[in-house]
């Protein structure tokens, strides 16, 4: 994988997109996170629901745009639609390679857009808004996650992790910025802790969905070892999703923000290492 990489200041803000242009060789693997299938489906599947979900946060946020007075927050709320446009476009490039290595990534694409749409039409703006909230605390978690345990990428194509490395490190960025416009324009505790309710049930069921959808594609016996390892992977004693409860629950708390846990280190930390990855110094630029 090449990338190019332009970091370009469009607003006054920490929270600066950066256009990584990624192109993804023809010769990665299908089961490209260290030859396991279940570890490899369930992150293909979750990258289908990228492009249309940063999309559909995208316009909850900027609903809500023009009666942002506090000028830090307008020029935040820029550089989130600037990261969030970005995310999108690299994961759909991701997922037209696997499109083209027999996985039906553009049914999954297409099924979470008209879900979202149907979403758009029956959700009042504030439950849009709380809902983006929820999602963006859901990826801002993992994102944390990632920074924190590099070992559970351990494996992972040398050419596809910096993809997922950028992504984690701008989704802690801009973690903040949907919920504050949240309690700027809304600040209902009840719609946001029960939409976070909602969105936890869709989120795990649809995820389960969309992993199924991509599986029954492939013509190779299903690998009940890899399935028993990624359960582990995830729900084991260290598991990934384990270390997610307390951040979690902590979402339910009338005080909550996102920015309670300071992840600046964290984020430096990771823009260092795919500085060195990428042979990009640039990328450094955000780090004082």
């Amino acid at each position: 994988m090449n990338a190019k990489t332009n970091v370009k200041r469009i607003n006054n803000s920490e929270i600066q997109p950066r256009r990584m242009d990624f192109r993804f060789d023809d010769s990665i693997p299908t089961y490209w996170f260290a030859g396991d299938q279940f570890k490899s489906i369930l992150l293909t599947s979750l990258s289908c629901t990228f492009p249309e979900g940063e999309r559909f946060f995208v316009r909850s946020v900027r609903h809500y745009q023009p009666g942002i007075t506090n000028p830090v927050l307008r020029e935040e709320v820029k550089g989130f639609i600037g990261q969030e446009a970005h995310h999108g476009n690299e994961h759909e490039h991701f997922n037209a390679l696997m499109q083209k290595k027999g996985l039906p990534t553009r049914k999954v694409e297409e099924f979470v857009l008209n879900g979202l749409k149907w979403q758009g039409k029956k959700l009042s703006p504030a439950r849009q808004l709380a809902k983006t909230c929820a999602l963006e605390h859901f990826t801002a978690m993992l994102a944390e996650t990632i920074l924190e345990n590099p070992e559970y990428f351990e494996g992972m194509d040398e050419r596809l992790l910096p993809l997922w490395l950028w992504h984690a490190v701008e989704e802690s960025e801009h973690k903040a910025v949907a919920f504050d416009v949240y309690q700027d324009q809304v600040n209902n505790y009840w719609v946001r802790t029960s939409e976070m309710a909602a969105t936890t049930v869709e989120f795990v069921g649809f995820q389960i969905f969309h992993y199924f959808q991509l599986r029954a594609a492939m013509n190779d016996k299903t690998d009940w070892k890899s399935i028993a390892g990624g359960m582990k992977w995830l729900m084991g004693k260290n598991g990934f999703l384990r270390k997610l409860g307390p951040a979690y629950l902590s979402y339910y708390k009338r005080d909550f923000h996102p920015n309670q846990r300071d992840s600046r280190a964290l984020r430096d930390a990771g823009l260092r290492k795919l500085a060195t990855m990428l042979n990009r110094p640039e990328l450094l630029e955000a780090i004082v």
